[in-house]
């Protein structure tokens, strides 16, 4: 049998071939409608997220996850982790909203709200600030370095690396009180696990919106990938019009373009040149879009020059562009069944949680019997031993009254009241004595009743087990 030789320089081509070489995306600054959105995003959540962290309530900070003593604290509410299922909820609510913007209007919430494509945007802000705009950042890259081109760089990378440094900061301030771990920065003594994640929050910022931008959103991100399974063609996208734009081609704007045969599109690669992922839209649907709109407003730009209709680049559906349906028909099939269903099941989990949290009894109970052997009495009763944990989440100190009830005579022997302090819990050792002949041998069941002294309505009944030896 003859073999056939095999050239190794092939292979290799072959290898490197399916390797592409990163292109640095140079997105141009424009100004529009959808421009103006995305910058009161950011302002919206950087105040939200930099603000309220140093937002007092009831002598403590407003927001804080304290993971040392097991409480988070928001405003007024003061979750334990016995409170486990509202993060629960919460992460449900988080899912269907995300599913139901999805339906409505593809990736909106990457387009404007998602922490990488904010800090980006603040990050090349920073950028064509301090090195000029595109093609002024593009000759600087390229130039051999000098002076004036090192100057430049340290200064956006020392804005940068500020702006980077607090956001960790203010990261690690949800976990520790701000104000403590200020102090605790100021006089260098900031514990090794706080320091780790101030300066690993602040890498991953630094990094993630200074240097890999749309290499995130395109090949980390996961909702990129799956993304089109909640997509249909009633689903609003950033849509280039390709029977009105094609064939597109320079032309001058004097001359009418139909009788030249082009369309409105004059190929100036805008659309392009704005996208902070770098796609040309004109290939369609493509699921490195974000859908943040710049090429929208850069197109309607140039459309505005030219003298032509806005809208060549617009949101839309694919049956409405399909199918020219006007404006009020294409929001009819936006509000679809899917969608109405999305936002039933939204509201309503809302609704129950909310109501949930607002009936919620500041007042948690565990009930556990000692281990040691019934004792009995002189008089022949018979006694129990239990360790009641009752946990006081109100920011208020409380006092409880404990009883007992399940058995004829039974009663506490000891002290029943207890006070708690605000926001903390305490271990109680109650004995239950029941006179002699009141219960049969082996198991019974007994109920606590712990009640507030001052609100008769906060009260927990928690069951347990009374042992009667043979």
């Amino acid at each position: 049998m003859k073999k056939i030789p095999i050239i190794p320089v092939a292979i290799e081509e072959a290898e490197l071939a399916l390797f592409e070489e990163r292109k640095k995306i140079y997105p141009r600054t424009q100004k529009g409608w959808f421009q103006s959105w995305r910058w009161v995003l950011v302002f919206f959540t950087q105040v939200l997220f930099y603000g309220a962290a140093w937002l007092n309530w009831n002598d403590r900070q407003a927001i804080l996850f304290d993971l040392v003593n097991r409480k988070f604290y928001i405003f007024g509410l003061v979750l334990w982790p016995q409170d486990f299922i509202y993060l629960a909820v919460l992460l449900v609510i988080s899912a269907l909203s995300l599913f139901l913007f999805t339906a409505i209007a593809g990736r909106l919430f990457c387009g404007y709200a998602c922490p990488q494509t904010v800090y980006t945007e603040i990050f090349l802000w920073i950028e064509a600030k301090v090195e000029g705009d595109r093609g002024a950042r593009m000759k600087l890259d390229e130039a051999p370095m000098s002076a004036r081109k090192l100057r430049l760089k340290s200064i956006k990378h020392s804005a940068w690396i500020a702006i980077a440094l607090w956001t960790g900061f203010t990261f690690v301030g949800y976990f520790t009180p701000i104000r403590t771990l200020a102090h605790e920065v100021i006089d260098v003594s900031l514990g090794p696990w706080e320091t780790f994640w101030l300066l690993f929050y602040a890498f991953a910022t630094y990094g993630n919106a200074g240097f890999m931008r749309e290499q995130v959103c395109k090949y980390m991100c996961p909702y990129a990938r799956f993304q089109s399974a909640m997509f249909d063609k009633d689903t609003l996208i950033v849509t280039y019009d390709t029977e009105r734009g094609e064939p597109r081609g320079s032309r001058n704007k004097k001359v009418d373009y139909k009788e030249q045969g082009l369309g409105a599109c004059v190929d100036c690669g805008i659309c392009v040149q704005v996208c902070p992922t770098g796609i040309d839209i004109r290939n369609g649907l493509q699921y490195e879009c974000i859908a943040c709109g710049a090429c929208i407003d850069g197109c309607d730009q140039v459309m505005d020059k030219m003298g032509y209709e806005r809208g060549l680049v617009r949101y839309t559906t694919e049956h409405a562009l399909k199918r020219k349906m006007n404006s009020e028909a294409m929001w009819k099939r936006v509000f679809r069944l899917r969608t109405l269903v999305y936002t039933g099941i939204l509201c309503l989990i809302i609704l129950v949680a909310a109501a949930s949290l607002a009936y919620r009894v500041p007042l948690k109970v565990d009930v556990l019997r000692d281990r040691a052997m019934p004792k009995i009495t002189e008089t022949g009763g018979v006694e129990n031993v239990y360790r009641l944990q009752i946990m006081n989440t109100q920011e208020s100190p409380r006092g409880y009254i404990i009883s007992v009830k399940g058995l004829v005579g039974a009663e506490i022997v000891n002290e029943n009241s207890v006070a708690i302090p605000s926001a903390s819990s305490k271990a109680f050792p109650v004995r239950v004595r029941v006179p002699a002949g009141s219960a049969s041998t082996g198991s019974n069941r007994i109920k606590f009743t712990i009640t507030d002294k001052e609100k008769a309505n906060v009260t927990v009944t928690e069951k347990a087990v009374f042992i009667v030896p043979r």
